[in-house]
């Protein structure tokens, strides 16, 4: 008997770089003592009072779930939850008086429909998305699922762990050739950890109006910046004033999960200035019907904060992850000087690069997986072994053999401090381990 046959699309999945280790450490039979996991963006603090308020009072006489119903929310989300996303934006100092919010299911949701509402037709190369290499694995696998057209160009992780930036005349070469529909920057950047200042914002934009492109800002870790420069880098910072006819292009992805410590609370948000875009972007997710109801109750605690509670909130966060990140940061270094360690700028994320101390042949995917299903070794007496995401998928490359992601990782900070603490140890050792056995 025939069996059913898979979709082309279906047969060629594989998992997500960031769900990699973790889906293969779940099927080792004989586990290690203990396991830690950086691989994907998990935040494990608690989330903000107010939004935990909600969370454990859901039967309250006045949450909307007292009498245990919970009905679909109109298209575009409770107001009060878009109030929630703007009371933020103006806390941070920036006009949310003619922005427009749709509420989706988590960023990821937001991704997937940024690419429907900018992007040409499905399976046409037709005004594809232009990104900046490595970029977050979420926004390639997504083009993929609908069909899109995803070009990058490409930075560089230099020896001394700075991420280079393309020149300005790179990326218009690149929009030259490719026509694309829209630039999307993360200026706290995931993957990278990589901080862009407002003047490189301001150059990029000045490349969108030129050629008729939107402008698209993943804000999930806006605030969590670790330099000495305080001013807040957004799309939302760059106005006419500065770029003629940048406003009504501009479009930003938010999320509960990230700053707010709410990762399964699955609330994103797609913004934006131009209003046809967010009328078609609503019409579009009506069939999704809504958001989640009780995700969006719970974000929307967030409506009601002062500016200084929430600016409060946010330095607490950036405080927090600034001593995990340099810590853990100068733990690799010390204890081995040759592995190249990106600059510990901003979001939560930091990149190794082995390409210093392995041999010929090394692949990050081979690691993760060695680390994952048999690798373990000794760390305050207790056998353990750790997971990381390799950073191939982050790359949109062809050619397997020129991927830098071959020799870099990405690790989460995501774990207790305790935990992260024993990373840069944890880390050298199982490489080690590895490479002696290869």
């Amino acid at each position: 008997m025939s069996k059913p046959i898979l979709s082309a699309h279906f047969e060629s999945r594989t998992p997500s770089d960031v769900r990699l280790a973790q889906m293969k450490y779940e099927e080792r039979k004989v586990k290690p003592q203990a396991v830690i996991n950086v691989g994907i963006g998990n935040v494990s603090l608690p989330t903000n009072p107010a939004m935990m308020k909600r969370m454990f009072s859901l039967d309250a006489p006045e949450s909307p779930f007292a009498k245990g119903v919970i009905r679909y929310t109109t298209t575009a989300g409770l107001k009060e939850t878009q109030d929630a996303f703007k009371n933020i934006l103006n806390a941070e100092g920036f006009d949310t008086s003619k922005l427009y919010v749709q509420i989706t299911d988590g960023g990821s949701a937001a991704m997937e429909l940024l690419l429907l509402g900018v992007c040409g037709p499905a399976g046409s190369d037709e005004r594809p998305l232009l990104m900046i290499d490595p970029a977050y694995t979420n926004y390639i696998s997504f083009a993929e699922r609908i069909g899109r057209k995803i070009v990058t160009v490409k930075r560089k992780l230099d020896e001394n762990g700075k991420f280079s930036l393309p020149e300005i005349d790179k990326i218009e070469e690149m929009i030259k050739e490719y026509n694309p529909g829209a630039l999307l920057v993360i200026p706290y950047d995931n993957p990278t950890g990589q901080l862009y200042d407002h003047e490189t914002l301001v150059e990029l934009a000045k490349l969108c109006v030129k050629y008729n492109m939107w402008m698209v800002s993943d804000e999930a870790y806006r605030e969590l910046y670790y330099t000495g420069d305080t001013r807040l880098v957004s799309v939302w910072g760059v106005t006419d004033a500065e770029v003629p006819g940048i406003e009504g292009r501009r479009i930003s992805l938010e999320t509960a999960s990230k700053v707010w410590n709410a990762c399964g609370l699955r609330i994103g948000a797609l913004i934006t200035d131009n209003a046809e875009f967010n009328n078609r972007a609503v019409a579009e997710y009506t069939a999704n019907l809504c958001a989640n109801a009780i995700g969006q109750y719970i974000f929307g605690a967030l409506a009601h904060e002062s500016k200084e509670q929430i600016l409060d909130w946010c330095k607490s966060i950036r405080n927090y992850y600034k001593e995990q990140i340099i810590n853990v940061y100068n733990g690799l270094k010390e204890l081995e000087p040759n592995l190249i360690v990106s600059s510990p700028d901003a979001s939560i994320y930091l990149v190794i690069d082995v390409r210093n101390v392995v041999k010929p042949g090394f692949d990050s995917i081979d690691f993760v997986l060695y680390c994952a299903g048999e690798g373990a070794v000794e760390i305050d007496g207790v056998e353990t072994t750790l997971l990381v995401a390799p950073m191939k998928g982050f790359y949109n490359v062809e050619n397997d053999d020129e991927n830098p992601g071959k020799t870099q990782f990405r690790i989460s900070f995501v774990e207790s401090a305790e935990k992260m603490a024993k990373v840069p140890e944890l880390f050298v050792k199982l490489l080690r381990q590895y490479e002696a056995q290869r």
